[in-house]
């Protein structure tokens, strides 16, 4: 018989990047009394990993759980970015019901769209919550139209449509029903998540049913299922089995050793677990994501849709430079491979596989934000290796003909930037969709683009709007192959030997584009040390010193002026290397270098392309 468990609600809260998740269940935590009042607490607590802190994103779904009155609220933080997608629709089979996040100035943004899109369509309840309202440009009452708007092209049911609309500023820590209302706390958004969001629901008197929705990774213990007790319960040392609704194959008999429900931010170990509760299971070594937990008599797996695919692929190869093994533990390709292979435990939506060399491992994930979030790991840890540029993935329809991933981008770009970012997109095959005009003079452009002509393109795009635009992008499916783009105009300056670069040499090499490197950095022959102003590549000699004479005074080279080096962040180098070039990567430095480093053997190959061509 079916039962409710009406003291337990499971909710996932989704939005666009930055629009305020992370902070929200910051203060949700604060004020069900997770943290002692006298507690330091660090701002956005959820965000655990390094990379997720600096670049104030969310990359993997968070778990966690609180209390108000006699109700546990459990919580999923889900990522905003697209490319980590994958991690969204999985959630969304744990929960009962959503909070859809949306800044009180953006509004919707293309992210917005994909997380309610992914919601609507499991049938969930949303409740709107209207954040940031503190800020002084904020435009609450055009933004609820424009929610509106969104569950409408999305084919809203009238039940979705007659959702509850909530205000909040998370960084102060208050919600409210009205504009007009007192502002206080959140219990105006506690109490609308329990009185609006179902209880879960399940049959206790069925056997087990658990999907995995997550998988969680620890050292000690191996891989942990996370996911939301459907049917019946689990207990530790039950005997049991995993099916799959994709494998028809899969029947693995397994035992609970380890069973752990959230609390807060920590796991409580727990005996037994009851419908509708969110539960860790350790102690199962190949646990899936989309496995189901079943008991022995009744395996009976849950569909789960599949995870979507990857668009955009990469080669980590063994670093072969000059200075290779100078900087970094761990060089080998069997260290790299055992590394990749340990992040298919977590990441469901990469994929690695072998290449013809055993030097050589090609990595697929969602966009260049997923892989360069990968390589700034593997740097931090200790890993040295070199990648090159990525590139889409391309299928073919059953006329064999070449099909390539597309984008929506969504630019917000100031009025006056905004004829050269429609040019450039046009040249990187994009076609405009929709323009129109928001307020702060900003106007918002739609484009439709190949996935490919985003390669490269967001140094440019913060070049050509003086770094106040702001580009979104979002997976659109795949079509026809829309032809050839350039992706760089300008060659790359490569250095002629290996040395140390000098004030001398820089010198000279400045006039002919933008360095890269400053005085007393090492560098060897075919490295990029620059871009050059030309189309073509120019080779320099940059550790080149001047040649002592009996007239030569002592303040000379100190009379050189040099310009600045052009640093690159990791995001930028990998947008900037071309296909005949490599990114090294070790744990101290970045460098560009040509794929051919001996100049004799490049030319060679240059001009064989060309006559190829």
């Amino acid at each position: 018989m079916i039962t409710k468990r009406e003291d337990i609600r499971n909710i996932a809260i989704i939005a666009h990047v930055d629009h305020g998740k992370t902070t929200l269940v910051d203060e949700l935590l604060k004020q069900s009394g997770v943290f002692r009042e006298n507690q330091e607490v660090q701002e956005r607590v959820m965000d655990s990993n390094d990379i997720e802190r600096e670049r104030g994103i969310t990359i993997l779904s968070k778990n966690t759980s609180v209390w108000y009155k006699d109700t546990k609220i459990n919580i999923i933080d889900t990522p905003g970015h697209a490319d980590f997608g994958g991690e969204v629709e999985r959630v969304l089979k744990m929960v009962n019901g959503v909070v859809l996040v949306v800044d009180a100035f953006e509004g919707t943004m293309p992210q917005t769209k994909f997380v309610l899109m992914k919601a609507l369509a499991l049938n969930l309840p949303v409740i709107v919550c209207i954040n940031k309202i503190d800020r002084p440009e904020a435009r609450p009452d055009e933004v609820i139209d424009e929610v509106l708007e969104l569950f409408m092209d999305l084919d809203a049911s009238d039940e979705q449509l007659d959702c509850p609309f909530v205000y909040a500023s998370a960084r102060d820590g208050y919600a409210m029903l009205s504009l007009d209302d007192e502002r206080k706390d959140m219990i105006p958004l506690f109490e609308t998540i329990v009185d609006y969001i179902p209880a879960p629901e399940g049959d206790p008197d069925r056997g087990t049913q658990v999907l995995i929705s997550t998988i969680d990774y620890n050292e000690y213990v191996g891989r942990i299922g996370i996911g939301k007790v459907d049917n019946g319960s689990i207990k530790v040392n039950q005997e049991a089995i995993v099916v799959n609704h994709h494998d028809p194959d899969r029947k693995q008999k397994v035992r609970i050793s380890k069973l752990y429900e959230f609390d807060g931010l920590g796991r409580v170990d727990v005996d037994e677990a009851q419908i509708g509760s969110i539960v860790a299971i350790s102690g199962i070594a190949d646990l899936k994501i989309g496995d189901t937990i079943c008991s022995t008599d009744a395996p009976d797996p849950i569909p789960f849709q599949k995870i979507s695919e990857p668009t955009i692929s990469m080669n980590f190869i063994v670093n072969d430079s000059p200075f290779a093994g100078q900087e970094g533990k761990y060089v080998t390709s069997r260290h790299i491979r055992e590394r990749l292979m340990k992040e298919l435990n977590t990441d469901v939506s990469l994929r690695v596989e072998d290449t013809d060399s055993p030097d050589s491992m090609k990595v697929s994930g969602r966009g260049e934000l997923h892989l360069s979030v990968l390589i700034e790991n593997m740097r931090r840890e200790g890993y040295e290796f070199a990648v090159s540029k990525a590139e889409v993935l391309y299928k073919k329809d059953e006329n064999g003909k070449l099909l390539e991933p597309m984008e929506l981008a969504y630019v917000d770009v100031p009025d006056e930037f905004t004829g050269a970012v429609i040019s450039k997109l046009q040249q990187r095959k994009g076609e405009l969709q929709n323009m129109g005009s928001i307020a702060g003079g900003y106007t918002r452009i739609e484009f439709r683009i190949p996935s490919r002509g985003l390669i490269g393109y967001r140094g440019e795009f913060m070049t050509d709007t003086k770094g106040n635009g702001i580009i979104n992008t979002i997976f659109d499916g795949y079509d026809s192959y829309r032809g050839d783009i350039a992706y760089r105009s300008t060659g790359s300056l490569i250095a002629f030997e290996t040395g140390e670069s000098v004030a001398y040499g820089l010198f000279s090499a400045q006039d002919r584009g933008t360095l890269f490197i400053g005085a007393g950095e090492k560098v060897y022959s075919g490295m990029v040390i620059g871009q050059s102003a030309r189309a073509e590549d120019i080779e320099l000699n940059v550790c080149k010193k001047k040649h002592l004479t009996n007239t030569r005074s002592s303040s000379a080279d100190e009379a050189l002026t040099l310009v600045p080096p052009k640093v690159l962040s990791l995001e930028q180098a990998l947008d900037f290397i071309d296909t005949d070039e490599l990114l090294e990567v070790t744990p101290e430095n970045l460098r560009i270098r040509k794929r051919i480093l001996d100049p004799t053997l490049r030319k060679r190959s240059n001009i064989a392309k060309k006559q190829g061509m």
